[in-house]
């Protein structure tokens, strides 16, 4: 089964996205880049934010969620970058070679596909 980790940046998951439910139900409709899983078991073990510009502490937050996890025997064998930070991150580049390096996982850029291109009308 794969378990799921989404990546997204702190500054809009904590001011703009609501809840990150744009991902979740992605993920649920198999919608996306989501849409890879549809035939096999998955499951969102968790949704992590970047920690900060410029990513310094995504490392840590990366090493926080496999030692919480450890007792559980629950660990991510995806992650996925929300598109809040693959779409509008100058340090973007940087934040997803730290991923990769230190997490040796699949690193998928996006989740949703629901980008509206006007708020109003």
């Amino acid at each position: 089964m794969e378990k799921i980790l989404i990546i997204g940046c702190r500054n809009t998951m904590d001011d703009v996205c609501i809840g990150c439910s744009r991902c979740m139900v992605a993920f649920n409709r198999r919608e996306g880049q989501f849409e890879r899983y549809k035939d096999m078991e998955a499951e969102v073990l968790g949704i992590l934010n970047c920690g900060g510009c410029p990513g310094a502490s995504v490392v840590q937050r990366l090493a926080q969620v496999k030692l919480w996890n450890l007792p559980l025997k629950e660990q991510p064998t995806k992650i996925h970058i929300g598109p809040c930070l693959s779409d509008h991150c100058p340090h973007y580049d940087d934040v997803v070679t730290k991923i990769f390096a230190k997490s040796g996982l699949d690193v998928i850029e996006g989740t949703h596909p629901y980008m509206p291109d006007k708020i109003w009308g």
